[in-house]
């Protein structure tokens, strides 16, 4: 049998196929762009399987089209990297959208979670327009941050404020890497306050895409003083949970 995971985010779509030994057969990775259901329908067209579960933003819209289960994103997540991490007790889940701090029980079930999703703040969207205002390429950017010795406080994390705040400190001549690292600290004390309401102990399993960006996962470490655990594909967290859930309900 073949059980596929489907996770329709803001920003892209991820699928994910396991088999009867939640071996990843194949998995597949593209933009959401304006028309979320015929990317999905895309994707999905391109491989078999015997069943399927959809989670992300778009989840509901996919089980209307599709006629198939679908799981939130913080179940997704969760048994995802509890799987890939057996053991683990918190997820820090950070996507285009939204950001999300997971604490686990023994078992991998959820035990206790905080979501922000009511703006850009701290998500992936948000770094990845920061980037774009100070020059740098989103998958440099982290690199960059890292660069600086220290970094510049900004007093915003509104995403419209942040960037009018940002190219006032250019205008002023001040280091594009500082500004850089200024703006990871403040997403970091965001998620950081997310993961302590949630759990204070024990590795953190970091997911989403911006699990990629190394002074992300490099302060976290450094602030938290705990492990911090990426997956070698991070983004592709939720749609492995999903399809690992998509095997289980039978």
């Amino acid at each position: 049998m073949r059980y596929a995971g489907i996770d329709i985010g803001s920003r892209s779509i991820e699928l994910v196929v396991v088999n009867d030994a939640c071996k990843v057969l194949c998995r597949f990775q593209a933009d959401t762009g304006f028309d979320p259901m015929a990317k999905a329908k895309k994707i999905v067209n391109r491989v078999s399987y015997d069943r399927i579960m959809a989670t992300g933003y778009g989840r509901n819209l996919f089980e209307i089209s599709f006629d198939a289960p679908t799981v939130t994103e913080i179940k997704a997540h969760a048994r995802g990297a509890w799987t890939l991490f057996p053991g683990s007790q918190t997820v820090l889940d950070i996507g285009g959208q939204d950001s999300k701090a997971i604490a686990l029980f023994e078992n991998g079930n959820v035990k206790k979670f905080e979501m922000n999703d009511r703006c850009a703040a701290g998500t992936g969207k948000f770094l990845e327009i920061m980037a774009g205002t100070l020059g740098f390429k989103i998958e440099d950017f982290g690199k960059e941050a890292l660069m600086a010795e220290k970094g510049l406080n900004i007093s915003s994390m509104c995403t419209v404020f942040a960037e009018s705040e940002v190219t006032s400190l250019i205008a002023k001549g001040q280091s594009r890497q500082e500004i850089a690292r200024g703006l990871h600290d403040s997403v970091i004390r965001r998620a950081i306050s997310m993961i302590n309401r949630v759990s204070s102990e024990g590795d953190i399993v970091f997911t989403g895409g911006v699990a990629k960006n190394l002074c992300m996962t490099t302060l976290l470490s450094e602030k938290l003083g705990r492990k911090v655990r990426i997956p070698d594909e991070p983004q592709f967290v939720g749609s492995f949970g999903a399809a690992l859930l998509a095997l289980e309900i039978g």
